[in-house]
């Protein structure tokens, strides 16, 4: 209802393998013109990927609506750093993390602003498919060495645009 009401020609199709799932969107309204969307695809399916799903959750609730930052490329890196943490990554072995999609919407300025972990997202704009590719790492897992900061894309929506995001 709440995507619905700040994205009203938007739709969610939602179809998940398991009956609890590693796949999961999220939505959060930061002003009556700026909202945040996101689809993510957790390590793993069914109880481990729902548990993923859950700290990536719990972490964007913290990053965007707590911590304010409403930046696409710092809300992921902001994302990585509380995976990396909740995990233990660092002194474990564990390696599960999280690919994804985020927009940030800016009705005001009409742009929203892209960043992704290994996903991307594709938009149509005056009759042209067209699509943006994230970057090549994930939120968490592998190679902790290498400092993970995400790029930020921003697509004019002046003209008519429609974006699809998704998982696998």
């Amino acid at each position: 209802n709440k995507v619905k009401q700040a994205l009203p020609e938007s739709f969610i199709f939602f179809q998940p393998r398991d009956i609890v799932s590693g796949d999961f969107y999220w939505f959060s309204q930061i002003s009556a013109q700026k909202s945040v969307i996101a689809a993510v695809d957790c390590t793993g399916h069914g109880v481990p990927g729902a548990f993923m799903s859950l700290i990536g959750n719990d972490v964007l609730n913290e990053t965007v609506n707590a911590r304010n930052i409403h930046e696409a490329d710092a809300i992921l890196h902001s994302l990585h750093i509380g995976v990396v943490n909740a995990l233990n990554q660092r002194a474990t072995d564990n390696r599960d993390g999280m690919d994804m999609t985020l927009c940030v919407v800016d009705q005001e300025n009409k742009q929203v602003h892209f960043a992704g972990a290994k996903n991307e997202v594709v938009y149509i704009q005056n009759g042209i498919v067209d699509q943006l590719k994230g970057d090549k790492m994930p939120i968490g897992g592998e190679r902790l060495d290498i400092e993970r900061l995400f790029n930020k894309q921003t697509v004019d929506i002046t003209a008519p645009t429609t974006f699809y995001m998704f998982s696998d």
